[in-house]
């Protein structure tokens, strides 16, 4: 067995139906289009979403929901997260730029401080955005929580 004499598998490949190729081949005539009518013509297309008269799904299902435009969306990071960056760093400032190399979050990420865990080191954050109780778990550790603008 070689290139020369490859064939797809026995019953995987089926001819194509060849339709409006005179009578003798059964598909003549109407071309299995059925008898006048919009979908017997040239062009015609089903709106997407067409349920043949019947109320389409889309329509059915009520709308819901509010989408704020305004809304700005947070990373958030936690200060247990801080801890152990700041014991396996061994680092006295975490900012942006350190969290991006990390793969904490984003580049283009806005940061919020949260307070879930706890931090012993004492150490300079640099955030957008800190929650009432990671700033006072960070200074209480004897830390700085800076606000980047």
């Amino acid at each position: 067995m070689d290139l020369s004499n490859l064939k797809p598998a026995e019953g995987s490949v089926k001819k194509r139906k060849r339709i409006g190729r005179g009578e003798g081949s059964g598909r003549g005539g109407t071309s299995t289009k059925g008898h006048k009518g919009q979908q017997s013509r040239t062009g015609f297309s089903r709106k997407i979403g067409f349920e043949g008269g019947q109320m389409p799904l889309q329509r059915r299902i009520p709308k819901g929901g509010f989408k704020n435009i305004n809304r700005v969306e947070y990373a958030a990071i936690n200060l247990d997260v801080l801890q152990n960056l700041a014991e396996s760093l061994n680092v006295s400032k975490i900012d942006h730029t350190l969290l991006v190399s990390k793969n904490l979050i984003g580049k283009r990420d806005l940061v919020k401080v949260l307070g879930r865990g706890e931090i012993k080191a004492g150490v300079e954050v640099h955030a957008h955005k800190f929650s009432q109780a990671a700033k006072d778990a960070i200074e209480k550790a004897g830390g700085s929580a800076n606000l980047i603008a």
